[in-house]
């Protein structure tokens, strides 16, 4: 599965693609704070972005791909 899923955080794994769409936003809804892990994500389908950009969640660690990397906003670090 390349959406792993512990507690509040999904760790995204190789490429992730439209089939995860429908877990990924009932986890998002589910979840009060929810946080993704997208170090490990190399493809990652539209559905799945358009639910990350909707949902805003925190982004632990962002994405290697330069593009995903562009369009994922990470949060601000340090004081």
């Amino acid at each position: 599965m390349p959406i792993r899923y512990d507690a509040d955080l999904a760790r995204f794994e190789a490429a992730c693609t439209v089939e995860d769409a429908l877990p990924l936003a009932e986890w998002l809804e589910a979840t009060a704070v929810p946080r993704v892990d997208l170090s490990a994500c190399t493809e990652l389908h539209t559905a799945l972005l358009q639910l990350l950009m909707a949902a805003r969640p925190v982004v632990d660690a962002g994405p290697e791909d330069a593009f995903l990397a562009r369009v994922i906003p990470l949060p601000p670090t340090g004081p």
